[in-house]
């Protein structure tokens, strides 16, 4: 029997030429991939991390983009008040200026009447009244249009049987406008309805008139 030397400890095999601590560092690592975790799982939080923030990117460029459209719709509506404020100035200015004219205009129809549009008046005239028509002035009233109140000022009433609604009778100052706008209302004569005058109907008046040509031939 061999007898075992007090205080001697078994070591790991080492191979020829190896140092002891290559030794400790060979039963120091672990085949077994235990280190491997702590790397995925870096992994997965740093994709989570890019996520985020793709997410965060998407929902500012949304911000943006919705910004974007409504500083161009607000421009747009800008732009449509300026040319609307525009043409709304414009139409004052000429209207203005046409306004100022009417009693001009109301001498050469008066004269034009009378007879007394001859020579170069005439020229001047026709041509003051070519330049406010292409300004846009349009004249209006009529003698027998129906009287409405937007359009006509009465300064003259009357009644008349052969009428069967109130009725423009004279044109006493034509009436202007520019468009839709009214300058000046037409200033006429009207006539309403004898009172208590009852409507006269086309086929009575259409049978009237047989009786009365029936009437004549036999005569």
């Amino acid at each position: 029997m061999t007898e075992e030397t007090p205080g001697f400890e078994e070591k790991p095999d080492v191979p020829s030429g190896a140092t002891p601590d290559d030794a400790e560092s060979k039963a120091a690592t672990s085949p077994s991939g235990e280190g491997a975790a702590p790397a995925g799982d870096a992994a997965a939080a740093q994709i989570t991390g890019l996520t985020a923030q793709l997410d965060q990117s998407r929902k500012a460029l949304e911000e943006r983009t919705t910004d974007l459209q409504r500083l161009q719709a607000e421009f747009q509506n800008y732009r449509r008040r300026v040319e609307r404020d525009r043409i709304t100035v414009k139409e004052i200015a000429v209207a203005s200026l046409l306004t100022e004219l009417l009693p001009v205009l109301d001498d050469i129809g008066r004269a034009r009447d009378h007879g007394e549009f001859v020579g170069g008046f005439k020229s001047v005239g026709e041509s003051l009244e070519t330049v406010a028509a292409k300004m846009g002035l349009q004249q209006f009233g009529k003698e027998g249009e129906p009287f409405d109140p937007t359009i006509h000022e009465a300064l003259m009433h009357s009644y008349a049987p052969d009428v069967t609604e109130t009725t423009c009778v004279a044109i006493l100052q034509p009436g202007y406008r520019i468009g839709e706008r009214t300058i000046r209302p037409a200033r006429v004569a009207v006539a309403e309805p004898q009172p208590g005058a009852q409507p006269v109907k086309a086929e009575d008046a259409s049978e009237a008139g047989e009786e009365k040509d029936n009437s004549s031939e036999e005569g």
